[in-house]
């Protein structure tokens, strides 16, 4: 069977930061938003869109 060395190496990784904060959820994006901060990289984001209001019954 195929491995990607790769991909197994960030689910260690992955894995092993989630377990450094007993997989708590707002702890684990708390630490990764600090850590983007500190990283000094520009951050570009966008705002969500929001899908056109149309109707299932267009009216002419």
């Amino acid at each position: 069977m195929w491995r990607d060395e790769v991909l197994e190496e960030i689910y260690r990784i992955r894995e092993e930061h989630a377990k450094a904060f007993n997989y708590d959820l707002k702890a684990i994006c708390s630490d990764l938003r600090k850590r983007q901060a500190a990283s000094g990289r520009k951050i570009i984001s966008q705002p969500l869109r929001h899908p056109h209001n149309q109707s299932l019954h267009p009216t002419g």
